[in-house]
């Protein structure tokens, strides 16, 4: 479903009816926006739009709803916007899933960081604009969004493992659902947004179920919130190097495996 990262098709297609073929450099200068700047601009507006509706449900989160708001929101919007946008961009909207796309094929080394600064930006627009439309003390209270589940040192080892564990199962299932060959499938996008909303389900009592770094970013700048920021870094940058591993090694098509492929 969605392919390597910016490269949408560029060559003219005509049917029937004739097509005036646009100048060379025309042609060079739309493919590069479609390859190069439309993506950023896609992963950079969707990282807005999912953290903006992430960081809305946690600050008007109502005690007697716990974490199944959220976990719907977050799931919801992500499963959303991957299928509007997915197409464009590959879908990505987290700095762990580009790293795992990266380690699999699905995105050019070169438009990793590029990547990775889009969607740290969009993490910032949408807990800025949560920040707008919440009332003050709301705000506050949630302390904008930002992860406050670990509080004492005690509790980094099983945040940080949670945190691994979570974020594998969300990788993983952008990998194999979305650039895996064998296992594509025109679900992918809302597999995806279910794999979040189960990860904060089970979880978000452990280390906050963040799996993406944008998430953490954007609410800890905009509430000037860093304790265990950290954990928020490791944890879902180290389960994308474990996918990569497995998908490379072990479970990925003969087209992305690199051993034991096979005549």
């Amino acid at each position: 479903m969605f392919t390597e990262a910016a490269a949408p098709m560029c060559d003219l297609e005509s049917g029937s009816v004739k097509v005036k073929e646009p100048s060379n450099r025309g042609r060079w200068h739309g493919c590069w926006y479609e390859r190069l700047v439309q993506p950023c601009l896609v992963e950079l507006l969707g990282s807005a739009l999912f953290i903006f509706i992430g960081c809305l449900s946690v600050i008007e989160n109502g005690s007697d709803t716990g974490r199944l708001q959220p976990a719907l929101a977050h799931g919801l919007a992500l499963g959303l916007v991957i299928a509007t946008l997915g197409n464009i961009s590959g879908g990505h909207f987290n700095p762990a899933v580009s790293l795992a796309a990266m380690l699999v094929g699905g995105l050019k080394l070169t438009m990793l960081f590029p990547y990775w600064i889009s969607q740290l930006c969009g993490g910032l627009i949408g807990a800025a604009l949560a920040k707008v439309v919440s009332p003050e003390e709301r705000f506050w209270n949630a302390t904008g969004a930002a992860f406050v589940t670990v509080q004492e040192s005690e509790q980094v080892a099983g945040a940080v493992v949670a945190e691994i564990i979570l974020t594998t199962l969300l990788a993983l299932t952008v990998c194999m659902g979305a650039i895996n060959q064998k296992t594509l499938g025109p679900l992918a996008p809302f597999c995806i947004g279910f794999s979040v909303t189960v990860d904060i389900l089970a979880g978000g009592a452990v280390s906050g179920a963040c799996m993406n770094p944008a998430r953490a970013f954007g609410p800890a700048m905009v509430a000037n919130h860093w304790d265990y920021h950290w954990i928020y870094w490791l944890g879902p940058l180290l389960a994308s190097l474990l996918v990569g591993v497995l998908i490379r090694f072990f479970i990925g098509d003969a087209k992305i495996r690199l051993i034991l492929k096979g005549r």
